[in-house]
């Protein structure tokens, strides 16, 4: 698909336009084809191309939003996920993806086989290196979260990232208008979990601090561009056109992934996670819930660079 470009005054990314009467993409230098994307268009969100995180470890996860729960909404080429509370006093935010990995593995009420492996859906999307990009609005209210993400299908069933796989945290906002570092999860998440960030976080300082200190603040009332370029000798990222930090997965304790992954876009209310999944919830849920605050994505793009 050819399009326009041109070289933005500000940085050296290329304002392109994909998708005729859509906002342009801000991509690194160089000829890019797009391979998969998502406008937003319509009255209802594309099942063809996402589907929601229900489950978690065999069991259905409370904390996720279902269809049902109406925490997704498409209307004005924007996707609006949503906080919402369910008549038990739950509170859900939606999950979407276009693949699964093996943690979405489904309940099975009275299981009785031998192998613990329901039946499990096709991905809809997964993708290998390229540069993957999301143009977005974040949350306004404070005490739940937002993210722009990847996942491997295989991720965590091997000691070896390259073959298993690698989570690519692109964007992730724990607080309004700040963007905590990029972060890389692989080997699973329990005694193996391997961590690495952009930009890398100071030896001695914990993660938690890092989050705060080497965060990106921006205006949380207008649109930002997030992007990852993922190549097969490392990831180098961009925020609205600026690249962020230094290109990362070849120095020690670091890796790429060489697995195609799949994407997604979600929300997570806060302290559900530190509390094991129940309550009590943050106390600025109900003022956000009240308030109708969304995360809205404009667009979710994926290119190729051309041959």
């Amino acid at each position: 698909m050819a399009f326009d470009m041109k070289t933005t005054e500000k940085t050296s990314c290329i304002e392109a336009t994909p998708v005729s009467g859509h906002a342009p993409s801000l991509l690194p230098p160089g000829r890019w084809r797009l391979v998969w994307h998502d406008e937003f268009d319509g009255d209802r969100l594309d099942d063809t191309k996402w589907g929601y995180r229900t489950c978690f470890w065999g069991r259905r996860a409370h904390w996720f939003a279902t269809p049902e729960d109406g925490a997704v909404e498409v209307r004005d080429s924007l996707c609006r996920l949503k906080l919402t509370k369910r008549p038990d006093g739950q509170f859900v935010t939606p999950q979407l993806q276009t693949g699964e990995m093996v943690w979405d593995t489904p309940h099975v009420e009275g299981r009785k086989e031998f192998w613990p492996l329901p039946k499990r859906q096709p991905a809809k999307f997964v993708h290998r290196y390229g540069y993957y990009e999301c143009r977005c609005r974040l949350q306004q209210m404070p005490d739940w979260w937002t993210a722009f993400w990847m996942q491997s299908p295989t991720q965590g069933c091997s000691l070896d990232p390259a073959h298993a796989g690698v989570e690519h945290d692109i964007m992730e906002s724990f607080r309004p208008g700040q963007i905590i570092p990029h972060a890389f999860h692989a080997n699973g998440y329990g005694a193996d979990h391997l961590c690495f960030t952009v930009p890398p976080q100071p030896a001695g300082m914990s993660g938690h601090e890092w989050n705060k200190v080497g965060a990106v603040h921006l205006d949380k009332t207008i649109f930002h561009t997030f992007g990852m370029l993922w190549e097969p000798d490392g990831y180098t990222f961009y925020i609205d056109g600026a690249q962020h930090g230094d290109k990362a997965g070849s120095g020690p304790g670091e890796a790429v992934s060489h697995v195609p992954e799949f994407i997604l876009i979600s929300a997570e209310a806060k302290d559900f996670r530190q509390n094991m999944m129940t309550g009590p919830a943050a106390p600025g849920l109900e003022a956000a819930l009240a308030a109708g605050d969304d995360f809205l994505v404009d667009y979710v793009r994926v290119f190729d660079p051309e041959e």
